[in-house]
């Protein structure tokens, strides 16, 4: 059985950037806020949707402050609307940075606890540094695309980024919209991968990435414990909006569930490769203080990489989400 995906549009040859001043959809894609709230002053937002295939930049808004309910509530539509969120040059600290991932969930600890940030177990700390023969942080995150923590029974709901010290090139990130996957996923695929279920692993890579880089260290046999592989399901619904998207990644996904070994790994590779169509992804090109907030219930993601000889250091923190279905 073959499983090519030949029968599907050529790709686009350009992937859709951000850039701090990017393309906007016209005038009817911004939204605006000015009302006041009971609970803390209402801030002159704007989102602006990113003419891409998923994507908007929230403006106007200052998170060191206290983040009205109305604000709030505008914020957590447009990311389901949008799916990932650029808020610029955001000047937060890491209470900070945790208090508005919360909003939106309990947050999820990382299995490297070497590469938290100190005092701050929700915040993994994503750098290439290297300081006193140690790395500061884990070095090669998103080497493959993936769904933060797909491997765990609930995977995240999203993720928070924030960008604290960033190269003269490279570094960029980019998203799948999983979304979009499912929906031009031609009808041979669809048949054959709807209702299954597939494996997904922290392991699948991880003796790859060792022997890649010297980010990736021995687990111990409690973490290993704690990334035990779990079954998922190839179509996920999502929990808040309905719609339907793809849930495999090459990092994570392994095998899908009652098919030959073969025939799951032709299976796979022409949903990976039908994931990461050129029309199916947003490019974001990182500004110094960005913070960014992607939905994993609805996007991959990948590191663009970064050259070896220079500096980039993130925070993250990992919002947890519900048992895909």
């Amino acid at each position: 059985m073959t499983f090519a995906t030949s029968d599907h549009g050529p790709a686009h040859e350009a992937v859709h950037r951000s850039a701090h001043q990017g393309p906007y959809r016209a005038e009817a894609g911004i939204e605006t806020n000015t009302r006041s709230t009971g609970s803390a002053p209402s801030q002159p937002l704007e989102i602006r949707a990113f003419d891409a295939p998923a994507g908007a930049e929230v403006r106007g808004l200052d998170l060191s402050l206290p983040l009205g309910a109305d604000d709030f509530a505008r914020i957590h539509r447009a990311h389901l609307d949008h799916h990932v969120l650029v808020f610029r040059d955001q000047r937060i600290t890491p209470d900070q940075h945790i208090a508005f991932s919360r909003r939106f969930g309990p947050l999820q600890i990382h299995v490297l606890h070497q590469f938290q940030l100190a005092g701050y177990p929700e915040v993994l700390v994503v750098s290439n540094i290297v300081e006193d023969g140690k790395p500061v942080g884990l070095g090669d995150a998103g080497h493959f695309w993936h769904s933060d923590l797909s491997y765990k029974e609930k995977p995240s709901l999203g993720s928070l980024l924030h960008a604290q010290e960033l190269p003269a090139e490279g570094g960029d990130t980019l998203f799948a919209n999983m979304h979009l996957a499912w929906d031009t996923l031609p009808t041979h695929l669809r048949n054959a991968v709807e209702g299954r279920l597939a494996q997904h692993t922290y392991l699948a890579k991880y003796a790859e990435l060792q022997q890649r880089s010297p980010w990736r260290p021995n687990l111990s046999a409690e973490q290993v414990a704690q990334v035990k592989p779990v079954l998922q399901p190839v179509v996920r619904t999502h929990p808040e909006t309905g719609r339907k998207a793809l849930f495999v990644s090459e990092h994570f996904t392994t095998h899908i569930d009652g098919l030959p070994d073969d025939e799951s790994r032709e299976l796979l590779d022409a949903l990976f490769a039908h994931s990461v169509r050129p029309e199916h992804l947003y490019r974001h090109v990182w500004a110094q203080h960005d913070l960014v907030f992607w939905d994993n219930r609805s996007l991959m993601h990948l590191a663009a990489g970064t050259p070896d000889h220079l500096r980039r250091k993130m925070y993250r923190t990992t919002i947890e989400g519900d048992v895909p279905f």
